[in-house]
């Protein structure tokens, strides 16, 4: 692996700073402003939905060993990071309690459309009770020999029926298009991969490599190229995902993931790439308030309240609690120091460290939010962001791309596919738009 420098290049994202958005989570953006307050039982779960498809049983916390030394992020300045610059608004719109109060406290959400002073009609949205959802369903009445046979016929002969082979992959969930795949290369002693992208080029081939291969192996493909990618995958991904992403990376690439970490990379930013690798985040969707005082406090003491940081205390906490869990202390922490432990964050660490930090806890306060923002700036100005936006829409099209688009008109007032058909073309587009549901 290599450092990019910083900020990120076409080639993989020109993203602003993480948390430089009107991001829907339970604090007021950067900047200012209030979200209303709901009672204190927040969303279903006691403090939080669960991340998409649940969480495996833990095998214990990982072990998360101490800083060996200064961290080193080549093209990386010094305090040129991801995220809050210093000295953000804080949290003045909330009233700061006794910082020995250690109950539930208020949970925030923002309503539709950001208007102050009530509530979502009936209740909380479908997004936050009933689970994720995918704009991608298994097909009825599905045939894999039958398909397979289609995307042949439009592959032969001269010319290519692009609009066929859209018809089918489009409309099939990704086991169905794993048994595509099996039964072509079966009938027709062909690679259906090699084919397609013989017949193929661009961004559209991308695609279609990103659609037909196990997700869990594409994500070790991408986790290879960039650190960038490699933490923003190892961040927001379940505990079962992890575990399958480092069995992938092994199996398909070769290499193990957590050695590539330990001797690309060094200090804090080290530490924590070993701790994602484990896979071992704490599944339980319970919140335990007094623990979320207690770890408030704790980070408080390790960054804001000494000179100098304790990189391994934000390593432990944020790498071993669970999502809803990490969402509580983050109100806590809030309330006990007055500022955003985002923002803190952004004071007491740069660079790659300070990227994977905030990425943890934007997936804790809304994981849809954080890929809406991805998809967003990954198109936002001139040129597309086309390796991201491919990732992104493959890996989450049967996951939660549904609630992505509800965050996504929520906080840009323009729908996804909107976007999407104005900033692609061709048959990307034409295969693209139906995926996200359009």
């Amino acid at each position: 692996m290599s450092y990019p420098g910083y900020p990120p290049t076409r080639q993989e994202s020109s993203f602003p700073p993480l948390g430089q958005y009107p991001y829907p989570s339970g604090f007021p953006p950067v900047g200012g402003g209030t979200y209303p307050q709901v009672p204190s039982s927040g969303y279903p779960g006691a403090g939080g939905h669960p991340a998409p498809g649940g969480y495996p049983s833990p095998r214990g916390y990982p072990g998360v060993p101490q800083p060996g030394g200064a961290p080193s992020y080549p093209g990386v300045p010094p305090g040129q990071g991801f995220g809050v610059p210093p000295g953000g608004a804080g949290f003045s719109g909330y009233p700061q309690p006794p910082s020995q109060s250690c109950g539930g406290g208020p949970a925030w959400v923002p309503l539709p459309g950001g208007s102050p002073g009530g509530q979502y009609p009936g209740g909380q949205p479908a997004s936050m009770t009933q689970g994720a959802q995918g704009t991608v369903r298994p097909a009825a009445n599905f045939d894999a020999m039958i398909d397979a046979e289609i995307l042949h016929k439009a592959m032969k002969g001269f010319g290519t029926d692009e609009q066929a082979i859209v018809d089918v992959v489009a409309n099939r969930s990704k086991d169905q298009r794993q048994k595509i795949k099996a039964a072509f290369n079966t009938m027709y002693g062909g690679d259906l991969i090699k084919d397609l992208k013989s017949e193929l080029s661009g961004n559209m081939e991308e695609l279609i490599f990103a659609l037909f291969t196990p997700p869990a192996y594409y994500d070790a493909w991408r986790a290879g190229t960039q650190e960038r990618v490699l933490t923003e995958i190892l961040c927001t991904r379940t505990n079962q995902e992890i575990r399958e992403i480092v069995r992938g990376y092994q199996s398909e690439l070769g290499w193990d993931l957590e050695k590539d970490s330990r001797s690309d990379t060094s200090g804090p930013f080290e530490c924590l790439l070993v701790s994602m690798c484990q896979g071992n985040r704490d599944d339980n969707q319970s919140v335990n308030h007094q623990m979320a005082q207690e770890d408030a406090q704790r980070l408080y003491q390790a960054g804001e309240g000494r000179l100098g940081t304790d990189e391994s205390c934000f390593n432990m906490i944020l790498a071993t609690r669970s999502f809803p869990q990490l969402k509580a202390t983050m109100e806590a922490y809030s309330r006990m120091a007055n500022r955003d432990l985002l923002n803190s964050v952004g004071r007491e660490f740069s660079g790659f460290v300070e990227s994977s930090l905030k990425i943890i806890l934007q997936c804790a306060l809304n994981r849809p939010a954080f890929f809406a923002e991805r998809l967003y700036y990954a198109m936002k100005g001139a040129g597309t962001d086309d390796s991201t936006l491919v990732r992104t829409v493959a890996t989450r099209s049967e996951i939660d791309l549904v609630q992505i688009k509800q965050m996504f008109t929520q906080m840009y007032q323009k729908t996804l596919g909107t976007m999407l058909a104005s900033d692609t073309s061709g048959d990307y587009r034409r295969l693209l738009l139906p995926i996200v549901g359009q």
